[in-house]
């Protein structure tokens, strides 16, 4: 029997190893390796692939989200809404500034946060909300917004698991005043290293992220702000090309990869993942329940099949956040026992697929 991988990155790069070495090649020709054409080109491409008017490569997810704050002026004494569970990137972005993150529990079917809990969280202090669209399908955007308008808050996406997911025929990215999305290795447009971007269509916040990821600098050695080193590199951004190129038609393999996983799991016993009308996912991850979790994962890894879990520890139960030991949030508690992210990549074949759901299917209690 063999292994089915995750994600095989290896695999996942093979297919376009000559284009990525040609991009490569023309970045170690030209002697140009930061703030240059790549940089300017990939900024202007994913623009337009996202639907807005500007892109700011940065050097990671977690600055692209801080420095949007930032640029918000979101500082001490403000408050944040975030989602109870999602990775703590998250939360981070909020805490670097000085704020505090607000937890709100999310939709159990989406395990997206909604306009009815983030209303109920919204206080005087309150200046921003930041959904995630995990797994790779979007919040309702629409009710999330009206909010944010009736209160004159701002809505930051946290879309660094969504590239190219649509929300009626939108883009993540272009969905909120602005946002923050990652091109750590493993999501569906992935750098070979760490790398990030903030997506808005808004000019004045734009220059302002643009000040801050260059040292607080526009003019060499003139400095208005006190900012910082967070620059996407020009070989990220020169690979990252390249992968745009072919994003569509990697998403659309994961979109049948998850169709094959809905139709074959149904009446299986665990949990799959629901798509609400509004939503057409691109299937970062595919994620189960099961009240049996740690049971039916080491059933898989003793079949061969590798699995992660999204996300075992919750931000509130983290070290790093012993000020909210106590608070209430019960289904975030209750998601990090019970989901389960199966195999999922551009690359998987059929055959890994079967293999996947026989092993799940052989194991007495998925439920």
């Amino acid at each position: 029997m063999k292994s089915v991988p995750f994600l095989d990155l290896g695999l996942v790069h093979r297919e376009i190893r000559g284009a990525l070495d040609e991009a490569f090649k023309r970045v170690l020709d030209s002697g140009w390796f930061i703030m240059g054409p790549e940089l300017e080109a990939f900024e202007a491409e994913f623009a337009a692939y996202c639907g807005v008017k500007h892109c700011i490569g940065v050097g990671n997810g977690l600055e692209a989200l801080h420095l949007l704050l930032r640029a918000y002026d979101v500082g001490p004494g403000d408050e944040v809404i975030v989602p109870s569970n999602t990775f703590i990137a998250t939360w981070l972005a909020v805490s670097e500034c000085g704020a505090t993150p607000v937890p709100v529990e999310p939709n159990p079917l989406t395990h997206n946060i909604e306009a009815p809990a983030i209303a109920a969280a919204i206080t005087s202090r309150t200046k921003a909300i930041m959904p995630v669209h995990l797994y790779g399908q979007t919040a309702d955007m629409d009710p999330i917004n009206e909010l944010a308008r009736k209160h004159g808050l701002v809505v930051i996406e946290d879309a660094a698991q969504a590239q190219g997911a649509l929300y009626k025929g939108r883009r993540a990215g272009s969905l909120g005043h602005a946002a923050g999305t990652s091109f750590y290795p493993g999501k569906n447009l992935g750098a070979l290293g760490d790398g990030g971007a903030v997506l808005t269509s808004d000019d004045a916040i734009a220059e302002k992220v643009k000040r801050l990821r260059n040292y607080g600098s526009q003019v060499k050695y003139q400095h208005d702000v006190a900012g910082y080193n967070s620059r996407l590199d020009e070989v990220q951004a020169a690979l990252l090309r390249v992968k745009l190129g072919v994003l569509d038609q990697w998403n659309g393999r994961r979109k049948a990869i998850a169709a094959r996983y809905d139709r074959m799991l149904a009446g299986s016993g665990v949990e799959l993942p629901f798509v609400p009308e509004y939503a057409d996912p691109v299937w970062h991850l595919y994620v189960i329940r099961s009240r049996n979790r740690d049971a039916l994962r080491a059933h898989l890894d003793r079949m061969r099949i590798a699995t992660v879990i999204h996300y075992p520890i919750p931000p509130h139960r983290q070290a790093c956040y012993q000020a909210f030991a106590g608070a209430h949030l019960p289904l975030a508690d209750q998601l990090a026992g019970e989901v389960i992210s199966l195999p999922m990549s551009p690359v998987l074949g059929d055959d890994e697929v079967d293999q996947v759901v026989s092993a799940l299917l052989s194991f007495d209690g998925a439920a």
